[in-house]
Order: structure tokens, then C-alpha cells, then sequence
């Protein structure tokens, strides 16, 4: 029987560990995207993260269950990253089988559905008997076997088909969850683990972003303007990390944790499942703008609409999937940050036309000047929150 966890459960070394295998796949994600650099290319790269994202946040609600690094669980979540890197090693075949080997759709959209039965298994295990919780993974179980069906389907058709059997593969299984997690079935019992293990991830898109600055960089030979790309690509992730972690993580971990029983869960799905993945979306496409700044950062002429359209717009999606949190678990709008998401928005058109390393000096003013004036403006209530924690 495995151990069910209480208020007391924090993240352990072991989750961490799993985590490790999700850094390289996101790696994976921003280096097929640049690779195909179109908007065709960052769409299949959207759903290929939507597959990732879907995989880890599953684990994430068992973690929070039972201690996975204990027994059965530490050998099934073992099992689990290995079927996660062969996953993340056929990504850049996801939708184009290179020649000889295996077939790249095929692997990646087998070892999706391996993990999806592994999670599925584990899970039963640890929901022992507790009879509303089984209920509540019988529903998620067909919302998981039809989305598979699709995902297999997508695969084995490829061409032009695949990326709406995918997307439908994602929409069903997503979507059918959401729709039946409603009644607040599913358990969090632990506030801080829960809150700690979304803040890990964030942590962790915001480091595969810096990996994709180091890589853009290591591209072209050391200049002048190499260094304040970087300089300004670092300063970006600093600035998002600034606006998740410095209070508004801290606040929302003190909501969560004064919620109970159907209203924790209830928030747990809508606000950190489901809010989340704009947050990791955005950063994984501000990555994928930054590295096209560095690739072309002596160029003088216009960023283009790819590079732009992936900086401006992944930051202000970041920004957007960061208010709708907010809104979620402090009931609250973001005003500022709400201005910040339509003002880089409004600016891609302009950055398209401007040199690349100036669009991204452009957009570090705008993030900088967005923490400062949060900063300022709400220096009592920040004092008080972090004081708090």
C-alpha cells in the first residue's frame, strides 16, 4: 500500500530528479522550433509542449498523493523518465521522420501514451481506497484512452493530418479531464508541496530559457554585441522571474493553503494544471525569440515576424497566464501587468521592422520598467507579503 501523504509532504530530491529529463525535452522543444523557424513549425512545437506539459502536470497530482520515492512508486516514476527522454529524443522527428531508424511520430506518440498508462497505474495504487478518488480516475482513464486513440491515429497518418489528430489527442484528454474534475474529487494534501513543485517548474522553464541564450551565443563568435545580447536575454528571464516568485508565488501559496478539501482542488486544477501552461508557453517561446535575437544579432536590418511575433508575444503571454493565475487564486486583476501583456503586443508590428537587438533592449525596458513600477506602487503590501513568508 503506498503511503499517502498529509500536510507535512514537501518535494523531495527524487521529483527533482524526475524533473531533469522535462528540462531536456522543453531544450528539445525551443531547438525543433528554431530549427523550423515558421509558425507552422512554432505551432507543432506548441503541441508537442501541450504533450510534455500534459505528461509532467499528471505526475504532479500523484506526487502530491503518495511519496513517489518510496517502493513501487520510485520504480514506476524511474520507468517514467526513461519513457519521458526517448520521448524527448524523437522530438525533433515529431512530425518529419528522418530516414532510416524508426519512425519519429511513431516513437514519440508511443512513449506519450506509455507514460500516460504508467501515470494511470501508479495512480490507482496510490489511491488505495478511497472510493471517490478511484471514481474520479475511471473518468480521467477514458478521457485518457480516447485522447491516446488520437495521438496514435495522428502518428500513423502523418502528413498534414497529424497536427489535428494531435490536437484533438490533446483537446480530448485535456479537456474531458477538466470537465469532470469540476466536483472537486481529486486530493491536495499538501499546500506547500503543491505550490513548491509549480514554482520548481517555472524555475525550470526559466533555466532551459538561459540554455537557449547560452546556445544562440555559442553560434557566433565572441563580440560586443553577442555579450549585450546576452547581457539583455538574461536581464528578460530575470525580469520573469521577478514577476512570478518576488510576491506573487509567495501570496498565492498563503490562498492555497487556506483552502480546504473540493475548493483546494478545485484551485489546484484551474489555477496551477491549467493556468500554468500559458506561464511555461510563454517563457518557452520569449526563449525561442531571444535565441533568434543572438543568431541575427549583428544584422541591422528588421527582426522579422517570426522573432518578433515569438519575444513580444511569448512575454505577454507569460504576462496574461500570470494575471489569469493571480485572478484565479487572489481574485484580483493584474492591471499593470494586464497594460504591460497589450502594450508588447501592440509593439510587434514595430519590432518587426527594427534591428533584432534592439527589439530585445526594447523589451527589457518594458519588463523592467513593469517590475519597477509594481515595485514602487505596491512596496507596503510586497513588504507585508514577504515578511509573511
Amino acid at each position: 500500500m503506498a503511503r499517502v501523504s498529509d500536510e507535512s509532504h514537501r518535494v523531495t530530491t527524487f521529483e527533482l530528479f524526475f524533473d531533469l529529463v522535462f528540462v531536456f525535452a522543453f531544450t528539445q522543444v525551443t531547438g525543433f522550433m528554431a530549427h523550423e523557424h515558421s509558425f507552422h513549425g512554432v505551432l507543432q512545437g506548441m503541441i508537442i509542449l501541450g504533450l510534455l506539459w500534459w505528461s509532467w502536470v499528471s505526475f504532479s497530482w500523484l506526487a502530491n498523493q503518495t511519496h513517489v520515492d518510496e517502493g513501487l512508486m520510485r520504480f514506476g516514476l524511474s520507468a517514467v523518465m526513461v519513457a519521458v527522454f526517448i520521448a524527448a529524443l524523437a522530438i525533433p522527428e515529431a512530425f518529419a521522420d528522418f530516414a532510416g531508424g524508426l519512425d519519429g511520430p511513431l516513437v514519440l506518440a508511443v512513449s506519450y501514451v506509455v507514460i500516460r498508462i504508467l501515470h494511470v497505474a501508479l495512480y490507482a495504487h496510490a489511491a488505495g481506497d478511497d472510493q471517490p478518488l478511484r471514481r474520479q480516475l475511471a473518468k480521467m482513464n477514458a478521457a485518457m484512452v480516447l485522447g491516446s486513440i488520437l495521438i496514435i491515429t495522428g502518428a500513423v497518418v502523418n502528413g498534414s493530418a497529424q497536427i489535428w489528430f494531435w490536437v484533438a489527442g490533446l483537446i480530448v484528454d485535456c479537456g474531458l479531464t477538466f470537465l469532470t474534475s469540476r466536483r472537486g474529487d481529486w486530493r491536495v494534501h499538501s499546500a506547500a508541496h503543491w505550490t513548491e513543485r509549480f514554482g520548481l517548474i517555472i524555475i525550470l522553464a526559466l533555466g532551459e530559457s538561459i540554455v537557449a541564450i547560452g546556445v544562440g551565443a555559442s553560434q557566433e563568435p565572441v563580440s560586443v554585441p553577442i555579450l549585450l545580447g546576452a547581457a539583455a536575454g538574461i536581464m528578460l528571464s530575470l525580469g520573469l522571474w521577478w514577476l512570478y516568485f518576488d510576491v506573487t508565488a509567495i501570496a498565492a501559496e498563503h490562498r492555497f493553503a487556506a483552502l480546504r478539501g473540493p475548493a483546494r482542488a478545485s484551485a489546484a486544477v484551474e489555477a496551477y494544471t491549467y493556468l500554468h501552461l500559458p506561464l511555461v508557453a510563454g517563457i518557452v517561446l520569449s526563449a525561442l525569440g531571444v535565441e533568434d535575437v543572438l543568431a541575427h544579432v549583428e544584422d541591422t536590418e528588421g527582426f522579422g515576424a517570426l522573432g518578433a511575433t515569438a519575444l513580444f508575444g511569448g512575454t505577454a503571454l507569460y504576462l496574461l497566464g500570470n494575471t489569469a493565475f493571480w485572478r484565479r487564486v487572489g481574485g484580483e486583476w493584474k492591471t499593470w501587468r494586464l497594460g504591460a501583456a497589450t502594450l508588447l503586443l501592440v509593439l510587434i508590428p514595430v519590432a518587426v521592422h527594427i534591428a533584432p537587438l534592439a527589439a530585445l533592449a526594447l523589451i527589457v525596458v518594458v519588463v523592467a520598467a513593469l517590475v519597477a513600477v509594481e515595485s514602487l506602487r505596491y512596496a507596503t503590501s510586497r513588504t507585508a507579503i514577504r515578511t509573511s513568508h
